[in-house]
């Protein structure tokens, strides 16, 4: 990630238009921000959400309510609280997630 050319600014997350995304169960409600190459997301998990794919970006995730686990494509697994983040590099271990409570993410890639 390469933060270029950005200047100084704030961001009411209650202002940004949510968007909804389907899913293999439940659903995710964006909210986008695109700061040159760079997006930004707070994103909400409904309770029961099962991602439909496996994925290959890159993100920086900071858990901010409930709890999402992700599973590795390998097989291995993870749960994070609030107050827990985890990263992963474009391409590296590819990645799902699920939220059987719900839960509310800030996500950086």
């Amino acid at each position: 990630m390469n933060i270029a050319n950005i200047p100084f600014g704030t961001t009411d997350w209650s202002a940004v238009a949510q968007t909804a995304h389907s899913a293999q169960a439940g659903q995710a409600f964006w909210r986008t921000q695109q700061f040159g190459d760079v997006r930004v997301r707070m994103v909400e998990y409904t309770p029961g959400y099962v991602a439909d794919h496996w994925c290959s970006k890159g993100h920086i995730l900071l858990c901010l309510e409930g709890e999402l686990h992700t599973e590795l494509q390998d097989g291995r697994t993870f749960a994070l609280k609030p107050g827990m983040s985890y990263q992963v590099a474009d391409g590296a271990e590819a990645h799902r997630s699920s939220a059987p409570q719900g839960a509310r993410l800030f996500i950086v890639d």
